[in-house]
């Protein structure tokens, strides 16, 4: 039985993964396409629905992203949002101008019409969250309004006799209170959808699916300790066993311990029968990243060398059948092969290691899940949860949280900074929770420490110091797209400070970082 699928066609939005997460929420199996795929190509998906994402153009000017009126036509339920919105009454012969006043954030916005289709449930009066320049001046023939705010007279319209619905805010985002509400109504209720896609079988079958393709063959991974690839390990691992071999790169950049936590997963001590090969190459790493400060040139340094170290294991171990690689969906998407958003990252980029590895093809069991569904599928394959539930890492590891040159002095000062600064936080955390019986509101979703390139005269006992300043960050984040500092209670920085001054050797001051995504990145380089 074919299994259905609601697809997303991206026009360029920034929230186009999270509006495919909702979709999945639903236990309905979403994937993402860019707008200039081809009408045969979606018509032979067979899909359920399709979503039109935003995107920051203007859907009227010559050159703007926009696809064929056929679309509209396949009887297939279609949801515009924002942009797609605008688009779908563009095509469909309705009128779109810039907007008298634009409406940015949370919006109160009234509920015309839809009460027994898309906003079955919503109340009539519900807070939405607005991002457009644009605004629909006159609907599509056919369509009627369902909703409008003070300032925009088409806050949604459809034509319910086609099943074509369009929206000018965002429901994916978690400030519009009812987005959940009316993604379900259009996914399961509109669109007809089971919802029968759940997570609980994938490793199941996954772990079938990967027997059949390897049969009695090797597989060789590169396992960098984080989320995705230990995940990936744990389920090569009940598949296939001693076929796998697992070679873990320890770079030195990592957090404290955390190289001898992966072993301790893996290694000869752990609970999975596999070949696990730990190169301690941080020596290495520290010699050929000496005297480079420029953040760019030192991932690709660190980059390369890892390929380097790679590819000397690889040919000890000799020919090796299959390439396995933790690719999830988001870095498809962010690769250029999913969606429009194409945001290629330096250091993760699908395609990984070069050929120069002797081996018949790549496998990617992962690389249709988002980060919150291969955690489920570590619990369920019996991952510890300081594992499973690692915060995000870039793989250039502390390289990048390092300001300026990196020196094995400046790594030991770094680690143990982070170190007590996650251990108050989680303790701080935990006695919140333990005292309300709810996740403390100011949990961040990331936090750790970095190392300044900034030097400082203090005072410690009698004596004058210049030494270097910590940095420590802490973040809220649904997506990780947009992220704003948590507000971490000021007595817990405070024993943050006094801690790391106290207990880091060549760190004399600690400031905490405030700055927003956008402007910033969550990472300080």
């Amino acid at each position: 039985m074919e299994q259905e699928k609601v697809i997303v066609i991206d026009f360029g939005g920034q929230y186009n993964q999270l509006v495919a997460r909702r979709v999945r929420e639903c236990q309905v199996y979403c994937e993402i396409y860019s707008y200039r795929t081809p009408i045969d190509e979606i018509k032979a998906m067979n899909p359920k629905g399709i979503i039109l994402t935003g995107g920051p153009n203007s859907c009227y000017e010559e050159g703007a992203p926009t696809y064929t009126k056929e679309l509209f036509e396949l009887g297939i339920p279609v949801l515009g949002l924002c942009y797609g919105a605008q688009l779908m009454n563009h095509i469909l012969g309705g009128k779109v101008e810039k907007a008298p006043v634009r409406e940015y954030g949370k919006t109160e916005t009234i509920i015309d019409g839809g009460k027994d289709s898309l906003f079955a449930g919503v109340e009539d009066s519900t807070i939405v969250w607005m991002s457009h320049f644009d605004y629909i001046s006159q609907p599509a023939p056919g369509f009627e309004i369902l909703a409008h705010t003070a300032d925009c007279p088409v806050a949604a319209d459809a034509n319910e006799e086609k099943k074509l619905y369009a929206i000018q805010f965002h429901p994916e985002v978690l400030h519009t209170v009812r987005g959940k509400e009316i993604l379900f109504n259009f996914v399961r209720n509109i669109c007809g959808c089971a919802g029968d896609w759940r997570m609980d079988s994938f490793a199941e079958k996954a772990v079938e699916e990967i027997r059949a393709k390897v049969g009695d063959g090797k597989v060789l991974l590169a396992l960098s300790g984080g989320v995705d690839s230990s995940v990936l390990a744990a389920l090569l691992a009940k598949a296939i066993g001693k076929q796998l071999t697992c070679v873990f790169v320890d770079h030195g950049l990592l957090r404290k311990n955390e190289g001898d936590e992966v072993e301790g997963v893996f290694g000869a001590n752990g609970s999975f029968d596999i070949n696990f090969v730990r190169v301690n190459a941080a020596e290495r790493y520290y010699a050929k990243l000496a005297g480079v400060s420029e953040p760019e040139r030192k991932r690709k340094i660190i980059g390369e060398e890892f390929i380097r170290v790679f590819e000397e294991e690889a040919k000890k171990i000799g020919k090796v059948d299959f390439l396995a690689q933790g690719t999830i969906y988001p870095d498809v998407v962010e690769s250029g092969l999913g969606g429009e958003s194409a945001v290629i990252k330096s250091h993760h980029n699908v395609g990984g290691l070069p050929d120069y590895v002797d081996f018949k093809e790549i496998i990617e069991p992962l690389r249709n899940l988002f980060k919150d569904e291969v955690r489920k599928v570590g619990l369920e394959l019996g991952l510890p949860e300081y594992l499973v539930f690692r915060q995000p890492f870039p793989g250039p590891g502390l390289g990048i949280r390092i300001i300026g040159e990196v020196t094995a002095e400046k790594v030991r000062m770094v680690q143990d900074a982070d170190y007590i600064y996650r251990e108050e936080v989680d303790k701080a955390a935990k006695a919140y929770k333990d005292e309300h019986g709810v996740e403390a509101p100011w949990m961040p979703n990331q936090y750790f420490a970095a190392l300044t390139n900034m030097r400082s005269v203090g005072v410690m006992g009698d004596e004058r110091t210049y030494d270097y300043a910590v940095a420590v960050r802490a973040v809220r984040t649904i997506d990780f797209m947009t992220a704003e500092a948590a507000e971490i209670p000021f007595e817990v920085l405070q024993t943050v400070m006094s801690r790391i001054i106290n207990e880091v050797r060549g760190v004399n001051r600690v400031m905490y970082d405030l700055t927003s995504k956008p402007p910033g990145t969550i990472e300080l380089e």
